[in-house]
């Protein structure tokens, strides 16, 4: 069975932060990262971990905490509170009826801050106790240089992420199919409003699926996009870019073709080895396919975690342990391994009996 690692999140996060040295696509971005979704390794990154004021893509984490906390076909009164927000607007009106998927199409097309606040308090006693639950989320999901001080991005002091934050609460947020479905969204109709995305990717990128696009003054122009083709998923985020639209495609042409999705491992190959007490030379194999976004020239190794040592190999196909696959001094997750059976040494080995060779991965 083919396997394409998706790992746990202390796995990812710690996969998220890695650079890579490969030559790769010039931006204008203050900061900026490209990820792979499926993975979390990132493929491009440029100031990734510097906070910064992040606009509207605020609201990518208040629609997760309104799809987690609110049922979307409920129908709310807007109060006055939730009218007449600084910002850009889809002009609610006090004792208007909506429903919170309405308001969250409002938030996440026409990115009105008097949705989000409506959504705040939809969910919430308070929009300080809404901004809470945010805060909470970011927490729970490790985005450490992540604090918010209000739903929809408003410019402030204790306001900010960074872009390797925000890849990878999207990262997270993919995984919600409605709010998939709503941020790829090109056009809706919401009672008599008509709204359309501000995200120009979904009309100009191949296999865009939009996300959320952000400004202020101070903050200047910050788009957090993504991007599906041949079944990868890609998440690029630029901060404080005057040329976005256009760094995004090139990052998107560049990651997948420099990373294609390629098998590391196939199932049934010989991938370590170990020592029987009796002299001889149990060679194992692995489990299942191993596939992962890899460079061309990256050289794959497996390093046998367990059995150190065997009395004598189990049967043919049987399980016999597991070993850790690293690209370079990458670790990647792990793999299965199957009894091969009993061989005689008749190799010439000049690896650590616990390794396997350095290997390439397959094109394609």
């Amino acid at each position: 069975m083919k396997w394409l690692f998706r790992t746990a999140a202390a796995f990812a996060a710690a996969v998220l932060f890695l650079s890579v040295c490969y030559a790769a696509p010039s931006d204008s971005a203050k900061s900026a990262i490209l990820m792979d979704a499926d993975t979390g390794r990132i493929l491009y990154a440029k100031n990734s971990d510097c906070k910064s004021l992040i606009a509207s893509t605020t609201k990518i984490m208040t629609a997760i905490v309104v799809l987690e906390h609110c049922q979307l076909d409920e129908v709310y009164e807007i109060p006055p509170q939730a009218t007449n927000i600084e910002g850009s607007s889809i002009y609610l009106q006090a004792g208007e009826r909506l429903t919170i998927r309405d308001l969250l199409y409002g938030m996440m097309l026409q990115s009105g801050n008097d949705a989000a606040v409506a959504l705040a308090l939809a969910c919430s006693d308070s929009v300080a106790e809404f901004v809470d639950l945010m805060n909470l989320k970011a927490q729970q999901l490790g985005l450490h240089r992540t604090h918010f001080e209000n739903p929809n991005g408003l410019d402030g002091e204790a306001h900010y992420s960074t872009a390797a934050d925000l890849a990878r609460l999207t990262q997270y947020a993919l995984k919600n199919s409605d709010f998939e479905d709503i941020v790829s969204t090109k056009s809706v109709r919401i009672g008599d409003r008509s709204l359309t995305n501000h995200n120009k990717l979904l009309w100009s990128v191949d296999g865009a699926i939009g996300v959320k696009t952000g400004y202020t003054k101070a903050a200047g122009r910050i788009l957090v996009s993504a991007a599906e083709r041949n079944g990868r998923r890609l998440i690029a985020v630029t901060i404080s870019d005057g040329n976005d639209w256009q760094d995004h495609k090139a990052l998107y042409d560049y990651g997948f073709a420099q990373y294609p999705e390629r098998t590391l491992i196939s199932a049934g190959e010989d991938v370590g080895w170990v020592d029987c007490m009796d002299g001889n030379r149990a060679y194992l194999t692995a489990g299942e396919d191993v596939s992962y976004p890899a460079y061309e020239n990256e050289n794959v190794r497996v390093t046998v975690q367990y059995p150190k040592f065997c009395f004598a190999p189990g049967a043919a196909g049987t399980p016999a342990g597991y070993g850790t696959v690293t690209i370079g001094d990458r670790e990647i997750g792990t793999v299965t391994l199957l009894w091969k059976g009993r061989e005689q040494d008749d190799r010439t080995v000049t690896e650590n009996p616990f390794h396997v060779w350095n290997r390439l991965p397959s094109r394609g």
